[in-house]
């Protein structure tokens, strides 16, 4: 089922929101080789060290699309999120022509400036990627937020996060979606 804002969309932008919600899932061939590098990025913010984070996520960033056979971007790491009356902003992906490709997260919340939970930070980063892997890996002309969008979000965090313990954040409690 469609969200909401399908109906504003050109009969092309349909097709492509068409397109990307019959995907579901992206395979990361051997992702067991990157669990290393998502306990630094956990390890990093357990430590509330911005610049360690930042080259754990860039890290991380860079060893999913190397094993999907794609080129690296920058991942920049930012203090505390902006904030307006609609809410926080978690993430930004950025794809100009002439410019690298780069995908910004904040690591603090804007309210409290308190540093977010591991399973929210790596969930931004993979929804800020998972743009850039509609564009490269999917050949998708757009990025919409479809269901299949955030289900392709969900396949790459259990094949980062394996296991019983995936749902828990940095203090041991569910993180939020």
């Amino acid at each position: 089922m469609p969200f909401a804002y399908y109906d504003r969309l050109s009969s092309r932008q349909r097709a492509i929101y068409r397109r990307s919600d019959e995907i579901q899932s992206v395979i990361l061939p051997h992702a067991e080789l990157l669990h290393p590098l998502v306990e630094a990025l956990r390890e990093a913010l357990s430590r509330d060290d911005r610049r360690a984070v930042e080259r754990a996520a860039e890290l991380l960033a860079r060893g999913i699309l190397k094993t999907l056979d794609l080129a690296p971007i920058q991942v920049q790491v930012l203090a505390v999120r902006p904030s307006s009356g609609e809410g926080e902003l978690h993430g930004l992906y950025t794809r100009e022509e002439g410019r690298p490709t780069r995908v910004q997260l904040w690591m603090r919340t804007a309210r409290h400036k308190r540093v977010v939970a591991f399973r929210t930070f790596l969930r931004t980063l993979l929804h800020e990627l998972g743009h850039h892997l509609d564009y490269e890996l999917l050949g998708l002309a757009d990025s919409f937020h479809t269901e299949g969008f955030f289900q392709r979000e969900s396949s790459l965090f259990k094949q980062l996060v394996p296991g019983p313990g995936r749902g828990q954040d940095l203090e041991g409690s569910p993180g939020r979606k």
